[in-house]
């Protein structure tokens, strides 16, 4: 860069309009317990949302001060749903242009009714948020439950493991995400040939519910499906079934948003740069917060004049590249981020999803979770 336009580029940031981001995180959250972290349960969070945020904001830098716009991030931590919604009250109140939210689904959804500024979820893929408890300024950055089911079950269909038992755990978030597993079973003619509920027990009475013999004997499957959204069953699962199976879902094969071994489309690149930023490998969390970071890049690039229902427009709007090949955008009906999906071992890629010969009438990433004539979302316009 020369002198000149490094001058104008200085004049430019000094007169470059902020627009502020506060970011919603949960203040001592057990996700981020260090024993947890160090037993690195496939596909859960191994640092803050921070991380990814920063990562964009300095990369975004120089196109920032070239646009003439300025993003300045807040780290706001909460302890509940009352103080998540003062916070973004709080935000509103001080001209934030938008909220970011690493936060449980109610959580979130107090923070999205308390202000209408738009907010990025970054932190919660429950289908009900992106479903009857949706809302016309809530987007979403993590794939849902649905659109990791679909991954899993095109994966299925296209291989031919048409039998599938499925497991599952005791909590209630593994009966939500075990009935978006039949769904998409049923949705790609897969057949559930068993299904059985585990449980992890220092009871003696309920040995048998962990017993794995026990829960994949007695059935004839091509593969198994596991449901544990603590993670410590599911990785036990691996080469320990009755039948010789490849297992998906927790464990074995997953369907991620990221993966640190992709190889394609520049992402060895910012695998790189993440681990230089936040000194650990990027997960599929990281991606989510990364990804919300370089949609309000955008966006103050598209307003940098500060003018908020400028600003949220073109988030809304935004299309871009995500670091997997193909255009990212949020869909109007549900705020979900259509984005491609990586079929990942912990080792390497071994797919993505939507597969090859998926077809869709319009953009075959919307065969990943929930489609517009399904009208599931009724608060936001079709």
């Amino acid at each position: 860069m020369n002198a000149f336009a490094a001058l104008m580029l200085a004049v430019l940031a000094q007169h470059a309009a902020a627009h502020g981001v506060t970011l919603l995180l949960r203040a001592d959250d057990a996700q981020l317990e260090r024993s947890r972290i160090e037993r690195a349960y496939f596909g859960h969070p191994a640092g803050p949302a921070s991380d990814g945020l920063a990562l964009t904001l300095a990369d975004g830098r120089i196109e920032l001060e070239a646009a003439g716009a300025k993003l300045e991030l807040e780290v706001v931590n909460v302890a509940s749903a009352a103080a998540a919604r003062d916070a973004a009250i709080k935000a509103e109140r001080s001209g934030r242009a938008a909220l970011v939210a690493d936060l449980p689904g109610d959580w979130t959804l107090a923070a999205a009714d308390a202000s209408k500024l738009p907010l990025l979820n970054v932190g919660d893929a429950a289908d009900r948020l992106r479903e009857q408890d949706c809302r016309p300024n809530l987007v979403h950055l993590l794939p849902s439950e649905r659109m990791r089911a679909d991954a899993l079950a095109q994966m299925l269909a296209a291989q031919r493991w048409s039998q599938v038992l499925l497991l599952a755990g005791p909590s209630a978030d593994d009966a939500l995400r075990a009935a978006a597993a039949r769904k998409a079973i049923t949705r790609y003619g897969l057949k559930l040939a068993a299904e059985r509920a585990f449980k992890l027990s220092a009871d003696p009475r309920e040995r048998d519910k962990a017993n794995l013999r026990l829960l994949t004997g007695g059935a004839s499957y091509d593969a198994i499906w596991v449901v544990d959204s603590d993670g410590e069953f599911a990785r036990t699962l691996p080469y320990r079934s009755v039948l010789p199976r490849p297992v998906v879902g927790d464990a074995g094969l997953a369907a991620l948003a990221w993966a640190n071994s992709f190889e394609r489309f520049g992402a060895p690149q910012l695998a790189r740069r993440f681990a230089r930023s936040a000194g650990r490998a990027m997960t599929a969390h990281d991606w989510a917060s990364w990804m919300a970071g370089r949609v309000l890049v955008v966006a103050a690039i598209a307003a940098p004049k500060g003018r908020p229902g400028a600003f949220a427009k073109a988030l809304a709007d935004a299309e871009l590249d995500g670091g997997k090949g193909v255009p990212v955008s949020f869909r109007a009906w549900d705020g979900q981020l259509r984005q491609p999906l990586l079929l990942t071992d912990g080792q390497g890629v071994v797919a993505t999803a939507p597969a090859e010969g998926v077809l869709h009438a319009k953009n075959t990433l919307d065969t990943l979770g929930a489609d517009a004539p399904e009208r599931l979302c009724k608060a936001r316009a079709q």
